[in-house]
């Protein structure tokens, strides 16, 4: 029996693969656990189908991806903070406010998470803060910390 595998399955293949299984192990385990669909040449290509459409999807994302990327690299943000002795601030600049500095700038949505600081920001000046985008790819902005 040829089955086609919907997911991995641990010593006999890898999702999107046409295995020749014995009838009872595909019908009574692969099967009926979802985990593979018998091998028809419409699931062949229904499934063939479903995959061009994933990987056209991913690659329009990839490209949003890009364009955001290319409008962060060029942006410069500034947050004024209170300072005191030596240009110190009170407290750190934390993740929160940049991510709202930066929603403000360019109005796109921008998750406290994506941002990178290596080191903490607690004084005055420019500092570049990475920000991790999905994909392999991040973008780096310029931080201007000023005195309010």
């Amino acid at each position: 029996m040829k089955v086609l595998l919907v997911e991995n399955v641990q010593g006999l293949g890898k999702a999107g693969e046409i295995c020749e299984v014995k009838d009872g192990y595909g019908q009574n385990f692969l099967i009926a656990k979802g985990k593979a669909k018998l091998a028809t040449n419409e699931v062949i290509n229904r499934y063939k189908a479903q995959q061009k459409q994933i990987a056209q999807t991913k690659a329009l994302e990839l490209a949003e991806i890009k364009q955001l990327a290319q409008s962060l690299e060029s942006l410069e943000i500034s947050i004024a903070k209170k300072v005191g002795v030596n240009n110190a601030l009170f407290g750190a600049v934390t993740k929160d406010e940049i991510a709202h500095a930066i929603n403000e700038h360019i109005k796109v949505s921008i998750d406290k998470k994506w941002i990178v600081i290596h080191d903490p920001i607690k004084h005055t000046g420019d500092f570049k803060v990475e920000i991790k985008l999905g994909s392999g790819l991040s973008a780096q902005i310029l931080l201007h910390i000023i005195e309010q």
